[in-house]
């Protein structure tokens, strides 16, 4: 499938752009009970693929997926210099699954596409249980925010079909 975006003049020149902003500095946190540094797969291929594109990752969180502690590292890393956090887990309708409801309450600006795109990609891999997903993406503090699902799937899924081809994108719009 060729790229829509090669097709739109204006896409292509805002991209353009966005790639002279440079370094992209961003965080990592994985909402798990569970996970460890160690046996976290997701969070670690997040930072992987980051550094890879030659961005930062200025920081790597787990935290339990308590709202409390998801708030706490929101507003942790929003008021650093930070251009980008990415959560992964606790993005399903489980009791324990608490990532949608704390940062949806806190995005000042909404992209419900990136969750509506999550969502139709993932139902050509998972069927209809890709609606069980509350994937979302927007800004908060002048900070890009995604979360995403905590399988290492739905993390490849998100990271190379919709956040490293708009991650430079979407911030530069932020700061421009």
């Amino acid at each position: 499938m060729s790229d829509p975006a090669k097709s739109s003049p204006s896409v292509h020149q805002h991209k353009s752009q966005a790639d002279k902003r440079g370094v992209i500095r961003c965080a990592v946190v994985t909402v798990s009970d569970s996970r460890t540094p160690e046996t976290d797969i997701s969070g670690q291929y997040l930072c992987e693929k980051i550094t890879a594109e030659s961005h930062q990752v200025i920081g790597y969180h787990i935290v339990k997926d308590e709202p409390k502690d998801i708030s706490e590292i929101l507003a942790r890393l929003t008021e650093s210099v930070m251009d980008a956090v990415i959560f992964n887990g606790g993005t399903g309708i489980s009791g324990r699954d608490r990532t949608y409801d704390v940062i949806e309450s806190r995005l000042d600006k909404r992209l419900p596409g990136f969750g509506e795109l999550f969502r139709m990609l993932s139902y050509q891999d998972i069927g209809t249980a890709a609606m069980l997903s509350r994937a979302c993406a927007g800004v908060y503090q002048n900070t890009v925010i995604i979360s995403i699902p905590g399988s290492p799937n739905a993390v490849k899924l998100a990271w190379t079909k919709l956040i490293a081809p708009e991650l430079k994108h979407m911030v530069w719009e932020i700061l421009r």
